[in-house]
């Protein structure tokens, strides 16, 4: 498949058809290629985990479903893989105090973002189009506040992992998107892109 066409097919499945499991191999691959996402001086500070089978139970255990909005939990539940993304900071701060980086100090004050989040992110949007591709359905969903240290302990996540979220993987059971309904229209470049200053029409130059 195109990755245009991928981009294009791809959103977010909460119905998955609990009798059809991740091929072995799909889900290699999509762990193999999940990891060429890019990462802040090829710090890779990330770590996935991946639920299959009964051992989704303990993270659904620990998940208080009656704090979720709308049903929609119900069907992601049918989903017979789970990976859960974490990130790591301090692979960072430790990867940024080499001599070949500015930041010997160690400190988190340095970073504008969380970039330890954000590449755990790019990562998990790769697996998001690589399900597409193997013709899989996906959902990136977070685990609410309330629930993290409960999902921490199910799962034996140490401390000094951040969850990002949780990728669902498996065969869609949906016949047409049961997401939020499509009363928000997908906001168009002429909106969201900007050119030379903020607010500047945006506008591609030519070669």
């Amino acid at each position: 498949m195109e990755l245009k066409d991928a981009i294009r097919k791809r959103r977010m499945i909460r119905k998955y058809d609990p009798d059809r499991q991740v091929p072995p191999e799909v889900l290699s691959e999509i762990a193999r290629l999940s990891l060429r996402a890019p990462s802040a001086g090829f710090s890779q500070g990330w770590d996935f985990l991946a639920l299959q089978g009964s051992e989704r139970d303990p993270f659904w255990a620990a998940m208080a479903s009656e704090n979720w909005p709308g049903s929609w939990l119900a069907g992601v539940r049918s989903a017979p893989t789970l990976i859960v993304c974490l990130s790591d900071k301090s692979t960072y701060l430790k990867r940024y105090q080499e001599k070949d980086k500015p930041f010997q100090d160690g400190e988190e004050k340095h970073w504008p973002v969380f970039y330890w989040d954000v590449d755990t992110g790019m990562a998990a949007m790769l697996m998001l189009l690589l399900a597409v591709d193997a013709d899989l359905g996906a959902l990136f969903f977070g685990v609410q506040v309330e629930d993290l240290p409960a999902v921490r302990s199910a799962l034996g996540i140490p401390q000094d992992r951040n969850i990002v979220g949780v990728v669902a993987l498996g065969y869609s059971a949906e016949e047409k998107s049961t997401g939020s309904p499509r009363k928000r229209a997908r906001r168009g470049v002429d909106e969201v892109f900007h050119s030379g200053r903020f607010g500047s029409p945006f506008s591609p130059q030519k070669p």
